[in-house]
C-alpha cells in the first residue's frame, strides 16, 4: 500500500511549556470524557498563524506517551504530491495496526482476502474496508482512549483533493465510531471545510480566533523570550523589544516564530533524505564521493559516518573525535579523504577507506565551524566559521596557511574553491558574497551586496554576462557577473515573496512571479519594469513563459487559469483561458507562438488558440492523474506531458488525439518531460529515481533507464547538439548523461544542499544552470 512518508508526528513542533495551556486543557477534556454523546470529532479551526498544529503536534506527543495515539497525519502545502487524499487513510490503517496487535490481525485479514486493496486509490473504499471493517473486528478489545490526529486539512490543495475525507468525516459511520474514539482535526476556516463541518452533529467546533487577544499575547511573550533567552545579540534585544514584537505579532504565533527565527538567523539541520538510518540525532551535512559510490554524513550526534550509496548500508564503524555537532562535511576529489567542521571549534581529517582520523584536529577557529571544503588537488582545506573568518590549511600537514581572512561581518556559512584552486568564494549571515584569492590571502573586489533578504530564485541570461535575483525580501535584482556589481537599482513593486525569476530567449526582458499573484516584466536592458504588474489571477502564480517573440507572456495559475499578457504594457490580453478544473500546473507556448499548452491537476492537458483565447477542440483526455509537466515538439507539431499515473503520453496538436499508446515503465510519477531538439526522443524524469529516453515516433523506450540518482528526479533536458542530457534530483545531485550510448558522464555535479527541482543547458550547451530548494542557482561546466 501507498503510505505518506513524513507526514507524522514531529515534537519539534509542540507548544512550548506553559503556554496554550487552556486550549490543550479544553481538548484533553474532550479527549478524556467517557459520556457516551460526546462527539466523536473536534474540529480546531483559526487563521493562518495562530498555532493550530502546534496545538496539534502537542496532542498527539501527549497522547502518545499516554499510549493512546493512533496516527498524526500533517498535511502541507509544499509536500502535496506526497501527502495525498488517498494516501491518509492507509498511513492510518498502518498507524492503527502498529500500536494493536489486534486491529493488526484484523486488517492482515481483510488484505488477504483482497489483494485489491493494496493498491486502491479509492478513498471511501480505503474508508470502508481497510478502517472500519477491522474495527467492527475487534470491537471491544482495543483498551483505552484512541486519538487519530489530521492537522492542516487546508493544505491538502484544491478543494476537489478533499472532498472523500469531508464526507467520510460527516458520514454516520464517523459518528458512530466506538466511545474511546477521538478524531482531532485541525484547518483554516475554508469555505468547503466550513459547509461539511460546522452543521454536524457528531463534530465540535473550536475557534482559535475567539481566544481572547491578551491570553494569546500572553503565551507569544514566553515563546519569544524562551526563544531569544539564550542568544548572543549583543544587549539589542530586552524586555523592550520582547514587548513590541509579542504586540507586533497581533495574536499570531507564526508571525512571532518567524521573527524570532529572522533575529536568531540560525540555520536548522536537514535530515537526509534517502534512507541510511544509523545517526541518532538531525543530519546536518551529506555529501557524495567523486565517483558517487559512497556518502559521507555529519550529524547533532557528533558523529561522522560513510555509506555505500547503492546498498544503503553503513560502511565500517562512525568516524568519532568531534565533541560537538558536525555542521559540514566533504570529501576530497579523488575520494581518499573526508574533512568535517564541527561546533567543537576544530577540522578534522579523515582516511576514508579505513576510518581512521589523520592527524591532529586543525585548531585555530574560536566559534563553531559551519562549513568546510577541499581544493581541486587536494592540498588545501578552507573552512568558514561562526567566528566570521574564512582559513585555509595545508592538507598534509595540518597547518594554517596565512592568516584568516576577514572582511565578514556576520557567520560564514557556506565555502567553496573555484575548479582551478585559485579563488575562494564564502556566503555569509551578513548578506553578502566575498570572492578571495587563495595564494594571496585577500578580497577580490568589493562583497556582493544588496538582498536584505534570502534569495529565492535566480537566473542567468542567455549571454551569461548577468544574473537576475529573486528574494524573500520582495525585490528582484540583476548583477554584472564579470564585474560583481550590481546594474541599476533594485527592481521594486512585488508586495509579497519572489519566487521564481527568468530571462527572455532574447535577453532584453526579465519576468518575475511572486506570492501576491501578479506576474512582472522588467526592461533587462534598462532595468525598469516595463509595464504594470499583469494583475488578475486570484491565487499563486504556478508557472509562467514568454512566446519566442517575446511580445507575450502567459502564466499558468492555482486559480484554474491560463492568462494571457501583452509583455510591453503589462496588461492582460483578451479573457482568462478557462476550462480546467483544478491547478493549472504546467504552460507553454509552440514555437510559432500561435498556440499555448497546459496541464493541470484535473488530468487533462489542453490546447489554446494563443491569438483568439480560447480552446482548439476538446481536452486531451488520457492520463488518470494530476498532469505534472507539458512541453511542446520544436517544430510544434506535437505535445509531450507527464503524469502522475507513471505514463508519458505524446499528442498530435492539429487532430488533438494522443499518438500511440501510452509510453510505460516509469514505476513512479512522472516530474518533468521534454523533446529532443530535433524532435526525434523525448526524456523523461520520474520519481522512481531514473531517467528515461524514449522514440518518439515509435513511442519505445531506447535502451535501459539512465540509473544513478538515489533520490527522485524532478527534472530533465537535453543539450542543444541532442548529445547529453542533464538532470536533477531529490538527493542533491545533477547529473550528466550521454544521450547516445545511455551513460552517466563524469561524477555527479555535487553542491547544492537539497533537492534540485530545475536543470537546463546554456543556448550554446556549454553551462548548465541547477535551481534547488536549498535558495541557490548554480552554474557548472558542461
Amino acid at each position: 500500500m501507498a503510505y505518506a512518508g513524513g507526514a507524522g508526528l514531529d515534537t519539534t513542533k509542540t507548544c512550548l511549556e506553559g503556554t496554550r495551556t487552556e486550549i490543550l486543557r479544553h481538548i484533553i477534556d474532550w479527549i478524556t470524557d467517557s459520556r457516551v454523546g460526546t462527539p466523536r470529532i473536534m474540529w480546531l479551526q483559526g487563521q493562518a498563524g495562530r498555532g493550530k498544529s502546534a496545538i496539534a503536534h502537542t496532542i498527539a506527543a501527549w497522547i502518545k506517551d499516554a499510549g493512546g495515539l493512533g496516527s498524526c497525519f500533517c498535511f502541507a502545502r509544499d509536500r502535496l504530491a506526497e501527502h495525498r487524499e488517498e494516501k491518509i487513510l492507509t498511513t492510518i490503517a498502518r498507524d492503527l495496526a502498529d500500536r494493536d496487535p489486534a486491529f493488526r490481525r484484523a486488517l492482515a485479514d481483510v488484505v488477504s482476502k483482497d489483494h485489491s486493496l493494496k493498491t486502491t486509490r479509492d478513498v471511501m473504499q480505503q474508508w470502508q474496508r481497510l478502517i472500519l471493517e477491522p474495527l467492527s473486528k475487534v470491537n471491544g478489545q482495543i483498551v483505552g482512549k484512541v486519538v487519530v490526529v489530521i492537522d492542516a486539512l487546508d493544505e491538502s490543495g484544491p478543494d476537489a483533493s478533499r472532498s472523500h475525507i469531508l464526507s467520510l468525516l460527516t458520514s454516520w459511520e464517523a459518528a458512530h465510531l466506538a466511545t474511546n474514539f477521538r478524531i482531532l482535526l485541525t484547518s483554516r476556516l475554508l469555505p468547503d471545510i466550513e459547509e461539511a463541518l460546522s452543521s454536524c452533529q457528531h463534530v465540535t467546533v473550536t475557534s482559535l480566533d475567539d481566544v481572547p487577544l491578551e491570553s494569546a499575547e500572553h503565551d507569544i511573550h514566553l515563546f519569544v523570550s524562551n526563544e531569544l533567552r539564550h542568544h548572543h545579540l549583543g544587549g539589542v534585544i530586552g524586555p523592550k523589544e520582547i514587548d513590541q514584537i509579542t504586540q507586533r505579532s497581533n495574536g499570531l504565533f507564526e508571525w512571532a516564530r518567524l521573527a524570532c527565527e529572522f533575529i536568531k538567523r540560525k540555520r536548522a539541520g536537514v535530515q537526509i533524505g534517502i534512507p541510511l538510518e544509523g545517526h541518532t540525532d538531525w543530519v546536518q551535512s551529506v555529501a557524495f564521493s567523486p565517483d558517487g559510490k559512497r556518502i559521507v554524513s555529519g550529524s547533532h550526534d557528533k558523529t561522522v559516518r560513510v555509506w555505500d550509496a547503492e546498498r544503503g548500508v553503513q560502511i565500517g564503524n562512525q568516524l568519532e573525535g568531534h565533541a560537538g555537532i558536525v555542521w559540514s562535511v566533504a570529501f576530497s576529489c579523488d575520494g581518499k579523504r573526508i574533512v568535517s567542521g564541527s561546533e567543537d571549534e576544530t577540522i578534522r581529517v579523515w582516511e576514508a577507506e579505513r576510518g581512521m582520523q589523520i592527524g591532529c584536529p586543525l585548531q585555530g577557529h574560536t566559534d563553531w565551524v559551519w562549513s568546510v571544503a577541499f581544493s581541486p588537488d587536494g592540498k588545501k582545506i578552507v573552512s568558514g566559521s561562526k567566528d566570521e573568518t574564512v582559513r585555509v590549511w595545508h592538507t598534509e600537514r595540518g597547518v594554517q596557511i596565512g592568516n584568516p581572512l576577514q572582511g565578514h561581518t556576520d557567520w560564514v556559512q557556506s565555502v567553496a574553491f573555484s575548479p582551478d584552486g585559485k579563488r575562494i568564494a564564502s556566503g555569509s549571515l551578513d548578506k553578502t558574497v566575498r570572492v578571495w584569492d587563495a595564494e594571496r590571502g585577500v578580497q577580490v573586489g568589493s562583497a556582493l551586496q544588496g538582498h536584505t533578504n534570502s534569495v529565492q530564485s535566480i537566473a542567468f541570461s542567455p549571454d551569461g554576462r548577468r544574473i537576475v535575483s529573486g528574494s524573500f525580501d520582495k525585490v528582484v535584482r540583476v548583477w554584472d557577473v564579470e564585474r560583481c556589481l550590481q546594474i541599476g537599482r533594485p527592481l521594486h513593486g512585488h508586495a509579497d515573496w519572489v519566487q521564481s525569476v527568468a530571462f527572455s530567449p532574447d535577453g532584453k526582458r526579465i519576468v518575475s512571479g511572486s506570492s501576491d499573484r501578479t506576474v512582472r516584466v522588467w526592461d533587462a536592458g534598462r532595468v525598469l519594469q516595463s509595464s504594470n504588474p499583469s494583475q488578475g489571477h486570484i491565487d499563486w502564480v504556478r508557472s509562467v513563459a514568454f512566446s519566442l517573440d517575446c511580445r507575450r507572456t502567459v502564466s499558468g495559475s492555482l486559480d484554474k487559469t491560463v492568462r494571457v499578457w501583452d509583455t510591453e504594457r503589462g496588461v492582460q490580453i483578451g479573457s482568462p483561458l478557462q476550462g480546467h478544473t483544478n491547478w493549472v500546473q504546467s504552460v507553454a507556448f509552440s514555437p510559432d507562438g500561435r498556440r499555448i499548452v497546459s496541464g493541470s491537476l484535473d488530468k487533462t492537458v489542453r490546447v489554446w488558440d494563443a491569438e483568439r483565447n480560447v480552446q482548439i477542440g476538446h481536452p486531451l483526455h488520457g492520463h488518470d492523474d494530476w498532469v505534472w509537466s507539458v512541453a511542446f515538439s520544436p517544430d510544434g507539431k506535437m505535445i509531450v506531458s507527464g503524469s502522475l499515473d507513471k505514463t508519458v503520453r505524446v499528442w498530435d496538436v492539429e487532430g488533438g488525439v494522443q499518438i500511440g499508446s501510452p509510453f510505460q515503465g516509469h514505476t513512479d510519477w512522472v516530474r518533468s518531460v521534454a523533446f529532443s531538439p530535433d524532435c526525434k526522443r523525448i526524456v523523461s524524469a520520474s520519481e522512481d529515481k531514473t531517467v528515461r529516453m524514449w522514440d518518439a515516433g515509435r513511442g519505445i523506450q531506447i535502451g535501459h533507464p539512465l540509473q544513478g540518482h538515489t533520490g527522485w528526479v524532478c527534472s530533465a533536458a537535453f543539450s542543444p547538439d541532442n548529445r547529453k542530457i542533464v538532470s536533477g534530483s531529490k538527493d542533491e545531485t545533477v547529473r550528466v548523461w550521454d544521450a547516445e550510448r545511455g551513460m552517466q558522464i563524469y561524477n555527479p555535479l555535487l553542491g547544492h544542499s537539497d533537492w534540485v527541482w530545475s536543470v537546463a543547458f546554456s543556448p550554446d550547451g556549454r553551462r548548465i544552470v541547477s535551481g534547488s530548494s536549498d535558495k541557490t542557482v548554480r552554474v557548472w561546466d558542461a
